[in-house]
């Protein structure tokens, strides 16, 4: 029978062999169209978000409205396909960042602090896949709707015992990956996210600037997300659960809302600058 110090041993050799993979330059320039992909998504939210402030109804700011637009432009089939392999891998890559940080979670000195760091890696990895996902779902012709879908799931959460207090607790979720969001762009946290060193200096002021705007945009959006799907929790009425879509809705129905919403549509186009940045200059570390 292996001793455990065979057995970690073998463990670090599995991890060594595996995070060569998420490192290979191959992935990492697929991993870089997935940021370009992911970019580019965010610019068309902020553009049908601006549509929705000029008084447009019939379209969805969100990232399925976004992959709708695609969808219906010339080559977005292709586009499609690129988008949807292209954020899988990005999530491959930005994954193996654990591979690096997991003997962390070994030593009880900094156990909490790559816990924290692990968690960050793979929910960022988590939202590129669903996104890249419901991208490869559009392509094969499939019909999602992300707002539809999250009012539905809500409402079969609902009747089960408990429901309620489950609902509540992924909104209390959803607000604070918003404070997170918000936290990012007062602070400029996402600055670790670009290869500063390679990035000229001269860029790095305006880097600062788009993302703190995007930051902030996002986390206001999805902290009125996380409300939202409180009070379906408190109320048991499911038409107040909603997603990205609804928020922005949401927002353009208050007193001047078709400014507030302008500001957050120029936010999220912002952040699609942003994310464009991170795909010339990546640097996956989020402790950097």
């Amino acid at each position: 029978m292996p001793s455990p110090r065979s057995l970690l041993d073998r463990v670090h050799r599995a991890v060594h062999h595996a995070r060569e993979v998420t490192d290979h330059p191959v992935l990492e320039a697929v991993a870089r169209i997935g940021l370009v992909a992911y970019g580019a998504v965010h610019l068309l939210i902020g553009w049908l978000a601006l549509q929705l402030a000029r008084g447009s109804g019939r379209t969805d700011a969100d990232q399925t409205g976004a992959l709708h637009t695609v969808a219906g432009s010339p080559g977005g089939l292709v586009l499609l396909w690129l988008i949807g392999l292209g954020l899988l891998a990005l999530a491959l890559w930005q994954a193996g960042e654990v591979l690096l940080w997991w003997r962390g979670l070994l030593d009880g000195a900094h156990r909490r602090r790559t816990a924290f760091v692990c968690a960050r890696c793979l929910a960022k990895a988590t939202v590129y896949a669903v996104l890249g996902g419901t991208a490869l779902l559009f392509a094969v012709g499939a019909e999602y709707e992300a707002d539809q879908r999250l009012r539905e799931l809500t409402g079969e959460t609902l009747e089960i015992p408990g429901g309620a207090a489950l609902v509540a607790a992924v909104a209390t979720g959803v607000v604070a990956v918003g404070a997170y969001s918000l936290l990012r762009g007062v602070t400029g946290g996402f600055m670790k996210d670009i290869d500063l060193p390679a990035a000229p200096d001269r860029w790095e002021p305006l880097i600062l600037a788009v993302g703190r705007v995007g930051y902030v945009a996002k986390g206001v959006a999805f902290g009125l997300v996380g409300v939202l799907l409180w009070r379906a929790a408190t109320s048991a009425d499911v038409s107040t659960a909603t997603g990205l879509d609804g928020a922005m809705t949401a927002i353009a129905g208050v007193r001047a809302g078709p400014w507030l919403l302008g500001g957050v549509a120029a936010g999220f186009a912002a952040f699609g600058l942003y994310a464009l940045a991170r795909a010339r200059y990546p640097d996956r570390d989020p402790s950097s």
